[in-house]
């Protein structure tokens, strides 16, 4: 009976160890694989602006902008970079991801070249980012909608204390450059990034592709190691 039970209790710990083995947390994402969820957003775009209110008020404040995002590596660091021209409120921002804080970061330079900071959390291809103004108080976001690889959209809205939901003030609808409105089946895949390649590049008499001049500088620099990940991406989707 003694025995028995021994063995009850050691097949019984043998067990919760296999369940606590299953229950191990996921590795967290690095920069660079966090943000390749936000791939669609490499490239240029034209933007267009349009203010809330009435079709008065819109017309009046309607603007449009240039967007360019691309890639940009440093060792193991990894971020989104964006040039804005024309930008109504913006000129440029950096979109990193936090992985020991488990949120992304956009730092935005605004018009009159101060420095804005929004973090927030990306889920169904809508990326939430909110920052409290450290003078009035107000809370503002910006939500990125990642409708498709040459549509996203950017709606502001704010939030003064006291009150108990965000207003919008505005809507940026944004469209790929130079990219017809379809899916991107079937084309070269950006050696560096993994997103789709519209450069291409040689090396040891073969071709790539990347998919903006921020991935282009990273493979020129070490182009080696990117021809391995790409070759070992190749192999696990086989």
């Amino acid at each position: 009976m003694a025995w028995t039970r021994l063995v009850v209790a050691v097949v019984a710990v043998a067990g919760l160890s296999v369940a606590f083995a299953d229950d191990k947390p996921a590795a967290k994402p690095t920069q660079k694989e966090a943000l390749q969820a936000c791939q669609d957003l490499i490239g240029s775009w034209s933007g267009t602006g349009t203010p809330e209110g009435t079709r008065e008020e819109k017309q009046k404040g309607f603007w449009t902008e240039k967007v360019a995002w691309e890639w940009q590596f440093k060792g193991d660091d990894a971020w989104l970079k964006a040039k804005i021209e024309q930008g109504k409120y913006y000129t440029g921002g950096e979109l990193r991801y936090l992985p020991a804080k488990e949120i992304y970061q956009l730092t935005l330079t605004t018009a009159d070249k101060e420095t804005q900071v929004f973090e927030g959390t990306l889920a169904n291809k809508r990326l939430t980012l909110d920052r409290v103004d450290d003078k009035t108080k107000q809370a503002q976001r910006l939500t990125y909608a990642l409708l498709h690889s040459n549509r996203y959209t950017v709606r502001y809205e704010v939030k003064n204390d006291g009150q108990a939901s965000y207003k919008a003030l505005y809507l940026l609808g944004a469209t790929k450059e130079g990219v017809p409105f379809a899916a991107a089946d079937n084309k070269p895949e950006c050696v560096v990034s993994g997103g789709l390649g519209t450069m291409p590049v040689q090396y040891k008499g073969k071709t790539y592709y990347v998919c903006c001049s921020g991935c282009k500088d990273a493979f020129n620099d070490n182009p080696d190691k990117y021809v391995k990940e790409f070759e070992e991406r190749k192999k696990e989707k086989k």
